[in-house]
């Protein structure tokens, strides 16, 4: 099984939808999230037939900006918890021994709020205790490593992550592909590199499927790198 997770800057763009659907062919996922679709309910839908999903749950935009969706095949049985403008959080195939907690996230981009998707993340945390995939656009690194030019980044800012991390039993697993995941190109010439997106599994994940792994898909029409969760 595996999943694809994407903040695509929308789906307005057909080059946008044809690179979402080259990915799925190639890839297969079963469960699919998407930030940022900058979408109406009518375009989902187009997008939900065009990559060959069954079912759809999203999340209204707020004028022309953010909206948030998740695809799933018919093979699935997927209950939806909870939802807000910054996540879908799901139970897939409840109540059999195979289910699994499944958090598509999008953080707050405005360093000044960023606390309330942590304070999200912890409210999640204690919804149940299956084994549970957190994956998305966090706009945060863990560690300074993990952001090439540009200003530092305030130890203070970074820490707060990963005590809410650590705090919810969320550990970072390995990938394979880019070190970053986002890219701005500054009018000065200068590209700044960060890994803003990324999966977090808890133990129970872990000691269920050991071998999980994400891969850092390039993308041509997002600032964004795609997600591969095997």
């Amino acid at each position: 099984m595996s999943c694809i997770v994407w903040n695509c800057r929308g789906l307005g763009n057909q080059l946008a939808v044809q690179e979402l659907a080259d990915v799925v062919q190639a890839k297969a996922p079963v469960v699919m999230f998407l930030a940022k679709t900058l979408a109406d309910e009518a375009k989902l839908v187009y997008v939900k037939d065009r990559i060959h999903f069954d079912k759809k749950f999203f999340v209204q935009r707020i004028n022309k900006g953010g909206g948030l969706v998740i695809y799933w095949k018919n093979d699935l049985l997927i209950d939806v918890v909870s939802s807000s403008l910054n996540h879908i959080d799901v139970i897939i195939n409840k109540d059999i021994e195979a289910s699994w907690h499944f958090t598509g996230f999008f953080s707050e981009p405005e360093t000044h709020k960023r606390h309330e998707s942590w304070d999200l993340l912890h409210n999640l945390y204690h919804q149940n205790s299956l084994p549970w995939m957190c994956a998305g656009d966090f706009n945060e690194i863990l560690k300074q490593s993990e952001k090439l030019r540009g200003r530092i980044r305030p130890p203070g800012q970074m820490q707060l992550f990963r005590d809410r991390l650590d705090e919810c039993g969320l550990m970072d697993i390995s990938f394979k592909g880019s070190p970053f995941t986002w890219s701005k190109h500054y009018s000065i010439g200068i590209l700044i590199w960060e890994r803003l997106d990324r999966a977090v599994l808890s133990y129970e994940w872990f000691s269920k499927y050991p071998g999980t792994r994400v891969d850092h898909v390039d993308s041509t029409t997002s600032d964004h790198k795609i997600l591969w969760i095997e």
